[in-house]
């Protein structure tokens, strides 16, 4: 049985996500002690408990320790069962963080997959679903990965009840070479590169949507970007705003966003979301920071290379975590490119 010390690096829920998804891709159990040791609330949080569970129920395992506020668990992985399923994290649990969960596993289905989630889509320390659907998922079809979503409803803190349907088939997943390109341009120049994005508000003024759009679009343009930024003004049970903006190019999957909250001006929230898309372009990497770190599982399980501006302790954290399950080793080096020097990871 592997163990696995859950304090270790960035010592949050992602080191027990990973570890449990290629416990389930590779058939080897797992012991994991000291999970989130550092955090005000240490343990399991609901939303872990969830997405362990359901992962366990696709894979036929045996566990121990699966519930809110458990320091430690085991997890012993059985035959993975595609088919249809319904998963209700409960109030504003992050709908995609579980999907990036059980996805490494129903890729290696049998049969392919149907998942209905219920949960948080637009919440704080979690891809958005925009994000998921727009950059993350481009980016691992290129490792051959056979997987759609469709958003049915949007989820807000604290309440919750958004829904996703993602539909995954079995993949035969392959290296892949994300190359940089160069995108850079906060020089003036006027950049190729198209941008979109969503810009999104529930049980607000329907200004807000706009006046992060515009926001948004006004410091994109002056990074030297244009900018398609649709708008949604809807009306849920869970109140909340927020802004997605992505690259809209096969080649380079750099996305960014912001969530609005009580207080900060709807100005503020798209600001910030096209200041870091700008930031993550200028770099000419070829995935965001973000990006670097949710694609290490498919990384190490099928080889390839990216590019990207920096090395998180996300990132780094979920290296040391996919060794434990895989021989192939993920290499980091320096590559000029345009001038700037970016992290290459490559296995």
């Amino acid at each position: 049985m592997i163990e696995i010390d859950g304090s270790f690096g960035e010592g949050g829920g992602q080191i027990v996500r990973t570890a449990v998804a290629l416990c389930a891709v590779t058939g080897k159990s797992v012991h994991i002690s000291k999970i989130r040791q550092g955090r005000p609330k240490p343990g399991l949080a609901a939303q872990h408990a969830h997405a362990i569970a359901a992962l366990a129920s696709i894979c036929q395992a045996k566990t121990s320790g699966i519930s809110p506020g458990s320091s430690e668990i085991s997890f012993s992985p059985g035959e993975i069962q595609g088919g249809s399923y319904e998963i209700s994290i409960g109030t504003a649990g992050s709908t995609t963080l579980l999907l990036q969960c059980l996805l490494p596993a129903l890729l290696r289905a049998n049969t392919p997959t149907t998942l209905s989630v219920q949960g948080g889509t637009d919440v704080q320390w979690s891809p958005t679903v925009d994000y998921f659907q727009n950059v993350f998922l481009p980016a691992l079809q290129r490792f051959g990965a056979k997987a759609s979503l469709k958003l049915e409803k949007r989820g807000y803190y604290p309440h919750g009840q958004g829904n996703v349907v993602c539909s995954i088939e079995p993949s035969e997943l392959q290296a892949a070479h994300l190359e940089s390109t160069g995108v850079r341009n906060a020089s003036g120049d006027r950049s190729e590169m198209e941008i979109s994005g969503i810009s999104h508000c529930s049980n607000l003024p329907e200004n807000v949507a706009k006046r992060q759009a515009d926001a948004a679009a006004g410091a994109l343009l002056e990074a030297g970007f244009e900018a398609n930024i649709a708008r949604e003004v809807l009306r849920l049970p869970s109140t909340g705003s927020g802004i997605t903006l992505w690259s809209d190019s096969p080649r380079v999957h750099i996305g960014a966003s912001s969530l609005g909250k009580r207080g900060l001006p709807a100005e503020r929230v798209g600001k910030s979301a096209a200041e870091e898309l700008a930031l993550e372009l200028a770099s000419g990497a070829s995935v965001d920071v973000h990006l670097a770190d949710q694609l290490i599982p498919y990384l190490a399980l099928a080889g390839g290379s990216y590019s990207t501006r920096e090395i998180s302790l996300h990132t780094s954290t979920n290296i040391w975590t996919a060794e434990h399950f895989l021989e192939r080793k993920i290499s980091i080096s320096q590559k000029d490119i345009s001038g700037k020097e970016v992290m290459v990871l490559e296995a």
